[in-house]
Order: C-alpha cells, then structure tokens, then sequence
C-alpha cells in the first residue's frame, strides 16, 4: 500500500473542528465492525481495509458479515454487544430497517459509525460517506455533454431501500431533467443485483437499439453492461458513432482498468480506503468521548449537518476518464492517477 497511514499521534487531530481533546486510552477496547457484504469488489477491498487500518490504530477488532440483510445485521450486532464491543461499525445497506437496532444500541450508550451509508432515522455518532447525490450529478454531466444534450440512456439504479440508490437516482433524474431536458432516461430498479441488471438492459436495447448512454450506479452493473455491448456488436472506440458511453460508480481496479482499455468511459471512484480508515477513527474518537461540529477536516473533506445531531464526514470522490477532461461545472481526473485508491492496493 503506498498511501501513508495514520499514525496513531496525527489521528487525534482528525480534523480541524475537534471539541474535546485526545486521553482515553483504548488499547485494550473491543469494537465491533459488520461488513454489510462480499459480493462485490469494492466490498470486499473494504474488508481488506479495515484489519489493516486496526492495526496501525492498534484496535482490537471482532467482525461480523450481515450479507445485506438487515435482520441479520441486528442479529451480528447483538453477538457484537455480547462479546464486549463498546462501539459499532455498520454500513447498513437497509438504512430504514436498521432504525430498531440504532434505537438498541443508543438506549445501551454504544456508539455506533456508519460508513458509506446514512441511517434515515436514528442515533449515530457520525456517518463517513461520499456525497452520494453529486454522484448522480456528476454521471448526469459526463454523459449529457458526451451525447450533447440528446438521446436515450438507461441507469441501472441501486436498492431504493438505500439512501444511496434513492440519492444517485434522484440527483441524476433532476440534473438531466434541468441541464439536458431533450435526454430521454429510462430508470431500471437492480436492487444492486448484477442478474437482475443483465436482464433489464437486455431488455431496454431490445425495445430501443439506439440507447446511447448507460448509468451505473455501482460496479454491480459493469459485467452486465459490458456483456450486453458486446453481445450486440457495441465496444466500439469513442470515436466510432455507434459507441455507447458508460458511466459507472466506485472506482474498483476493474473500472479503471476498462476506461484505459476504452471499454466503458467513467466512474466516480468512491474512497473504499478512507471509508475504512476514517470510520475506524472516529470510532475509538466515539469512545474517548471526543465531539466535532460542522466545517472542513484535514483529509480533504468537509463533515456537514444531516439533521440534527446527526454529522456526516464527506469525503472526496472524484470522477474519472480516460482523459481528465471537464463536463460542464464537473472536473475529472485519468484513469492512471496514482492518488486513487485502486491504483495503489491489492492489484
């Protein structure tokens, strides 16, 4: 791994708006970490992640796997509780179920981080995420000036169960209903299912052989969408006129390597590296007692106000092509960019 990690003594100035000083000594503390899955590559980098990261921050770790399902979340976080953790990592990817099990944990006083996701109700210490919403913007940009405000593109939309799927889905929606009224979008619900996906995009090219542009709100969506452009005679040079643009979310060594290859043409890469490092510390800061307030932070992020009580630590994502151009008010930086996480671990 080249990116430096933190050290234990950098880590107690996360960020520039730390209330309450470092002094709590966790060494000898349990936390508790759900790993919501390990179908996908971007999951399961994140899994890779967070024992290394616990190392250098010298946490002892017991970890579950809910598998996307959110009663076995409340299940593992019940054997979390019972084996001493005095804090919980999740990234619930039911972010309406998961209510009962954070109104659990808040009346037992164990804090609770949640990464990538944003529980719809009740109590966390804070949320480490991306702004998911500018994901959908960003994809809106990229392929609104790639087809130059016509034509038809098809998103495969995540589980609107999530936050995640409902903001890409509706920030996306409103950017091309405002910036390029004149593309038709054609919104399939995957539930982040890449089966499920094959069959809807199948499905759309069947009924419209002249979709021009395809949204994927997650990597879930890249091995059916480069079947079905290749079963239809599709991967074709961006310069070819039948080409399809792609457009993908996640940033996993695969997309990156299929950009360079000219076989789909973005992603926004989302930080599986900082989500575990990040969420990591704030959990032992979540026991030492310490408290933050809204404003910017040293790893170029900004933690915001959800709702009250609720912070969320957003962190960078930026879009990536083949050339680091700009899409209208969106910046993008190349594939081959070593400051991105999957340029630099596992490959």
């Amino acid at each position: 791994m080249k990116r430096k990690l933190l050290s234990v003594a950098v880590a107690c100035a996360l960020t520039s708006v730390l209330v309450a000083g470092c002094g709590s000594d966790t060494a000898n503390t349990a936390f508790g970490v759900d790993y919501p899955r390990s179908d996908t590559d971007f999951w399961n980098s994140y899994i890779k992640f967070v024992p290394l990261y616990s190392v250098q921050l010298s946490m002892q770790l017991k970890t579950t796997n809910s598998h996307n399902d959110v009663t076995a979340l409340a299940g593992n976080v019940r054997t979390l509780v019972s084996q001493g953790a005095k804090a919980i990592l999740m990234a619930p990817q039911d972010t309406a179920g998961v209510t009962p099990t954070l109104d659990d944990l808040a009346a037992k006083k164990i804090p609770v981080v949640s990464v990538d996701t944003r529980p719809d109700a009740g109590e966390v210490y804070m949320v480490v995420r991306t702004d998911n919403r500018a994901y959908g913007e960003k994809a809106c940009h990229f392929l609104g000036t790639k087809l130059r405000g016509t034509g038809k593109v098809v998103m495969l939309q995540g589980d609107l169960a999530s936050i995640n799927g409902r903001d890409r889905t509706e920030a996306f929606n409103e950017c091309m209903s405002s910036n390029f009224p004149k593309i038709q979008v054609f919104g399939e619900v995957t539930n982040w299912d890449s089966t499920l996906a094959l069959q809807k995009l199948q499905a759309d090219f069947t009924a419209h052989p002249d979709i021009k542009g395809i949204y994927m709100q997650a990597s879930f969506g890249l091995a059916p969408t480069l079947q079905v452009l290749k079963q239809r005679g599709l991967q074709v040079p961006p310069s070819d006129p039948n080409h399809v643009f792609a457009v993908s979310n996640d940033g996993i060594h695969e997309e990156l390597k299929d950009i360079k290859a000219g076989l789909i043409d973005a992603t926004v890469s989302q930080p599986a590296d900082l989500y575990a490092k990040i969420a990591l510390q704030y959990l032992k800061d979540a026991v030492a007692g310490k408290t933050y307030r809204p404003g910017p932070t040293d790893h170029n992020s900004t933690i915001v106000q959800i709702r009250p009580g609720v912070l969320e630590d957003q962190l960078a994502a930026p879009l990536v092509t083949a050339d680091g151009a700009t899409f209208g008010p969106v910046s993008s930086v190349t594939a081959d960019d070593r400051s991105l996480w999957a340029n630099n671990s596992f490959n």
